[in-house]
């Protein structure tokens, strides 16, 4: 048995789920947090637990796609800035929270739900409104803080959400939306992870096949590109895993 609470078997075998998942993700710029969480919820490893290994992946994943941006010139520091000066001290708090097993689970459920509604409902990007500046930083600051906290209280780094509202609200193109997704994930985990690390503690190496598998996937992904698949494709076929552990937290919490 693993200091995650699950078998070494098992813990290779979510691995290789990893892989393909952390593969996909990064094709389009993202980490792959939600997906990681809900199969680590899924698989019965200690809910205090989750969010650290998420956000650790989450950090692996999205290093490449970060460096590959920035060569790129695909990341503008003012149109990021706002997002990560709200996110970084709500990721720290939300990480340094030590919450029950009850409120864990009704947080995250909450957010998966999110998550699946923005997966299934909300996958069409041709919409648009346009802000002020004034209300563009307000914006930025307000969605950083709420997706600081929730990378930092249940390992989702929030780029799911954050790369399509850039691009409904015309704060950026397309690829400095994905740029900044991959900026504010890894920047928020690290936060988070810093948070965490306080009280929580396991054996590092048993990551060690989560973190070779995502790391190897994220560099595939991320060197490939988007594959002959669309973003919307990806994530709804993912978003399957997501529906699975909605159902299974209901039933956990109710």
């Amino acid at each position: 048995m693993s200091s995650i609470g699950i078998g070494y078997e098992f813990l290779w075998l979510i691995a290789g789920l990893f892989f393909l998942v952390s593969l996909l993700y990064s094709s389009v710029g993202l980490g792959g947090g939600s997906t990681y969480t809900a199969v680590l919820t899924i698989a019965g490893v200690m809910y205090q637990l989750i969010p650290t290994i998420s956000l650790v992946l989450n950090l692996l994943v999205t290093f490449i796609s970060m460096v590959n941006f920035w060569r790129g010139g695909y990341i503008k520091l003012r149109l990021i800035g706002p997002f990560l000066l709200a996110s970084i001290p709500m990721a720290y708090l939300g990480g340094s929270l030590r919450l029950s097993r009850a409120v864990f689970l009704w947080l995250l459920l909450i957010t998966l739900v999110f998550v699946a509604v923005r997966i299934y409902f909300i996958s069409d990007l041709s919409l648009r409104f346009s802000l002020t500046h004034r209300q563009k930083f307000i914006f930025s600051l307000i969605l950083g803080s709420i997706l600081g906290f929730i990378a930092g209280t249940v390992g989702i780094g929030g780029g799911i959400y954050l790369v399509p509202l850039i691009i409904i609200f015309s704060l950026a193109s397309a690829k400095e939306a994905a740029a900044a997704g991959s900026v504010f994930i890894w920047v928020n985990s690290f936060a988070g992870i810093v948070a965490r690390a306080q009280w929580t503690q396991f054996m590092t190496v048993d990551l060690i096949p989560l973190g070779i598998m995502v790391a190897l996937g994220g560099f595939i992904g991320s060197y490939v590109g988007s594959f002959r698949f669309r973003p919307v494709i990806i994530q709804k076929a993912l978003g399957i895993v997501i529906v699975i552990a909605i159902f299974m937290i209901t039933q956990k919490v109710i």
